[in-house]
C-alpha cells in the first residue's frame, strides 16, 4: 500500500516500473510469434512459465508462504493460462495485427471488469484515457483497417482474461511478496499448459532452435521479470490507470518489430502510438490530481 510517508515517490516509482514491463512485453512480442509460426501454443507456454519459474526459485524460495497466498496465486495462475492459452492459440489462425489489437483491448475492459465485480466507477479522466487507448491500439494494430479472421475469437477471450489477470494483481497479490507471488503463479500456468499438452499437442523434440530461443527469451524477459515487476508496480497504481500504462506494449512491440523483424510502421499506425502515449499521459496527470485532491490514500480502482 501507499506510505503516507513519501506517496509522490513511491508513485512514480511504481509508474515508471509499469513502463519498464510495458517494454519488456513488447520486445518479447516478435519471439511469440516465432513461436506461433512453428505451431506451438501449450509446449511453448508450459515451457517458458516453467522456465521463468525456475529463474525465480533462488530469490522466492525463501520467502514466507502467506495464509491465503496459495489460493490467490492458484486464481491468478489460472487466469494466466487462460489468456495466455487463447493469444497464443489465436496467434495460429489470425493475423499479428489482429491479434495485437484484440489483445490491447483488455485496456477497454478492466473497467467493465471493475464495475461488474466490484461495482467500481471509473473516474472520467480514466475513462476518457482507455477510449483514447482502444482508438490508438485499433489504429497501431490495424492500419485503420480490421479484417475478421478465424482466430479473433480466441484474442478476445485472451483479452478479457488478460483484464481479470491485471484486476486480480492490482487488488490481491499486493498484500504478498512478488517474487514467490510471481513464481506461485508462474508453476500453476505452467502446470495447466503441460496437463493440456499432453493430450492435444504433441511435444516437438528436439525442440527447433529458434523455439527453443523464443521460450528462453520470453521465460526470462517478459515472465520472470515483467510479472514480479508488475506485481510490484501494481501495488501502488490503480487496475485502470495500471492497464493503460502497461498497453504502452504494444507501442514498444512496433518498435521491436521494426529493430528485429524489419517492420515499417505506416503514418495512420505511428498516429496510433501517438494516441496512446497519449492515454497513458492522461491516465497519470489525472492520478496524480486526485492524489493531491485526497491525499496520500491508497486507491482501490
Amino acid at each position: 500500500m501507499l506510505s503516507a510517508a513519501s506517496p509522490p515517490r513511491l508513485r512514480l516509482r511504481a509508474d515508471l516500473t509499469l513502463l519498464l514491463v510495458a517494454v519488456l512485453w513488447g520486445s518479447a512480442f516478435a519471439a511469440q510469434r516465432v513461436a506461433g509460426r512453428l505451431g506451438s501454443v501449450y509446449f511453448f507456454n508450459g515451457a517458458r512459465f516453467l522456465v521463468a519459474a525456475l529463474f525465480l526459485w533462488p530469490a522466492g524460495r525463501r520467502s514466507k508462504v502467506m495464509p491465503g497466498q496459495w489460493a490467490w496465486m492458484c486464481t491468478a495462475g489460472a487466469v494466466l493460462f487462460a489468456a495466455s492459452a487463447a493469444q497464443q492459440a489465436g496467434l495460429l489462425t489470425t493475423t499479428a495485427a489482429n491479434a495485437g489489437f484484440l489483445t490491447s483491448l483488455y485496456v477497454v475492459l478492466v473497467p467493465f471488469v471493475l464495475f461488474v465485480g466490484w461495482r467500481q466507477k471509473p473516474h472520467l479522466v480514466a475513462a476518457l484515457a482507455v477510449v483514447l487507448a482502444g482508438a490508438g491500439a485499433f489504429l497501431l494494430s490495424s492500419s485503420g483497417r480490421f479484417e475478421v479472421r478465424s482466430g479473433d475469437a480466441l484474442e478476445l477471450v485472451g483479452a478479457v482474461f488478460w483484464a481479470l489477470h491485471v484486476v486480480l494483481l492490482g487488488k490481491f497479490a499486493s498484500a504478498y511478496d512478488a517474487v514467490s507471488f510471481s513464481m506461485g503463479q508462474l508453476l500453476v500456468a505452467s502446470a495447466l499448459n503441460w496437463l493440456v499438452a499432453a493430450f492435444v499437442e504433441p511435444v516437438p523434440w528436439p525442440a527447433p532452435t529458434p523455439l527453443v530461443g523464443a521460450v528462453l527469451y520470453t521465460a526470462v524477459i517478459s515472465l520472470a521479470l515483467g510479472y514480479t515487476l508488475q506485481i510490484w508496480g501494481q501495488r501502488h497504481t490503480p487496475p485502470t490507470e495500471a492497464a493503460i500504462i502497461l498497453s504502452l506494449e504494444s507501442v514498444f512491440a512496433a518498435v521491436a518489430g521494426g529493430l528485429i523483424l524489419a517492420e515499417r510502421l505506416q503514418p495512420i499506425q505511428i498516429g496510433g502510438c501517438a494516441l496512446i502515449i497519449l492515454a497513458a499521459i492522461l491516465a497519470q496527470a489525472g492520478g496524480w490530481s486526485r492524489m493531491k485532491a485526497t491525499g496520500p490514500t491508497r486507491d482501490a480502482s
